[in-house]
């Protein structure tokens, strides 16, 4: 019954064995220091082109609607993302993708909402209503991690709690289901590596005294090996119910 289950989940997600030489390779990055993304912005043919990446993004630090970051991603022809927070108003999220994309490019913005655990019905209904209201073309993706960051009590480091990183997926698709609008993606930062003890909880029960045990990371918490399949599995477990219940009401 276990492998059933495993194996619907992996059904469900699509997932496929492809040789390397089938594969399309794209890279993406915060565009956060403009003097090193302008070093390598070209001209190609009529556009400019950031050629360091297919796809960069606007930090939600840095989105402000007359600063420095907002005017150099409006000039450039790239896929754009911008992460959108907690402090992102309605009208200020039309106002920003009115600049960013005046012509209603599809494909040109895809909007990367991080609220956090028990936020995003909150916030996301509201920001997609706006999206609607504008009529300019977005994909949506779900940052699962940064609004979910905390300090454990114990022993100060940096971390994550895999739980509140799933809660989040999972709310961001139910809002998004109930406005009629679709996810894109998921935005996660992880590892392959089965030992490294960076995020509480999940499937391994890490707990802030495991912590050190293998904490390698200089910047943000990454799930583990198995941590990553269990928020990949948990995801594919409710699209396979959503797929169920959209066959029996047909």
């Amino acid at each position: 019954k276990a492998f059933a289950a495993i194996e619907g989940d992996v059904k469900a997600i699509k997932a496929k064995t492809y040789a390397p030489s089938d594969l399309d390779f794209y890279t993406s990055h915060e565009a956060m220091q403009l003097d090193l993304e302008e070093a390598l912005t070209r001209k190609v043919g009529d556009k400019y082109y950031n050629l360091s990446a297919h796809l960069v993004w606007i930090g939600d630090r840095t989105r402000q609607l007359t600063g420095a970051h907002v005017e150099y991603f409006r000039g450039i022809a790239n896929p754009i993302g911008v992460k959108v927070g907690p402090s992102m108003k309605n009208d200020e999220l039309k106002e920003l993708l009115q600049i960013l994309n005046p012509n209603k490019e599809e494909g040109r913005i895809m909007l990367i909402t991080r609220y956090g655990a028990g936020k995003v019905d909150s916030m996301l209904t509201g920001h997609i209503k706006a999206v609607q209201e504008c009529g300019i073309p977005v994909v949506w993706q779900c940052d699962a991690v940064h609004g979910n960051g905390i300090v454990a009590e114990s022993n100060k480091y940096k971390t994550r709690r895999v739980e509140d990183c799933i809660q989040e997926i999972l709310e961001c698709m139910a809002v998004h289901k109930k406005c009629g609008s679709v996810l894109g993606g998921l935005h996660m930062e992880v590892t392959g590596q089965t030992s490294v003890t960076e995020c509480l909880g999940g499937c391994m029960g890490i707990t802030e005294a495991m912590l050190p045990q293998n904490y390698e990371t200089f910047c943000d918490p990454r799930l583990n090996y198995s941590q990553s399949l269990e928020a990949a599995f948990t995801v594919a477990g409710e699209m396979s119910v959503d797929r169920a219940a959209k066959r029996a009401r047909q």
